[in-house]
């Protein structure tokens, strides 16, 4: 039986999607003050371009802490309705993220597995393509920024196509989050436990 006890993290998912959100736009700004002083270097444009960029890291490490938490919760809930299902630990789940080249891949399947096991109403079309559309956009805007700052730097293509997909991919995120928590606070209210889902 599952225990009705546990709860989908609903404030902590509300809480990281919109620290997520205020980040997306706060590195919108952050881009354009170092790209106007790449070009247009005065005392002026390095303090706004240095204060920016201080507020984009400040609230994109709260982003990542409160996603990181909401992902932690979930990932218990989700082993809860899914006794079956094999996941891995706590702390490979949060630290597949700070290891280079494994967080260009290991993470995605983590959120495809917890969403798998969230409830029977996962599907698999639609979900798991909203979840490679989000991490396609999030791999894609870090490419860009690491080429675009060799290649071209200060290039407004390049900003443009930075800040789009990191707009694109924290709203996918924000999507993400929302149907996996929904998905769970349906499924914790149930008695039978969540079957493990196929693997694909």
């Amino acid at each position: 039986m599952t225990s009705t006890a546990r709860t989908a993290p609903r404030i902590v998912a509300r809480s990281a999607q919109a620290a997520i959100a205020v980040a997306a736009v706060a590195d919108a700004f952050r881009a354009a003050a170092v790209r106007d002083h790449y070009l247009r270097p005065t005392d002026a444009s390095l303090h706004r371009s240095g204060f920016d960029s201080m507020v984009f890291v400040n609230l994109m490490t709260l982003a990542v802490v409160l996603f990181l938490l909401w992902l932690s919760r979930s990932r218990r809930n989700a082993q809860e309705l899914s006794p079956g299902a094999s996941f891995p630990s706590q702390g490979w789940t949060i630290g597949a993220w700070f290891i280079p080249v494994v967080n260009f891949v290991v993470p995605r399947q983590f959120v495809l597995d917890i969403g798998r096991a969230s409830s029977a109403s996962w599907e698999q079309k639609r979900d798991t393509t909203l979840v490679n559309l989000w991490w396609a956009a999030w791999v894609t805007h870090a490419v860009v920024l690491v080429v675009g700052s060799r290649v071209a730097p200060g290039s407004m293509a390049v900003l443009v196509v930075a800040v789009a997909l990191m707009i694109a991919a924290a709203v996918l995120l924000g999507l993400v989050i929302e149907r996996i928590t929904a998905l769970q606070s349906a499924a914790l209210g149930a008695t039978v436990p969540v079957a493990p889902a196929a693997q694909g």
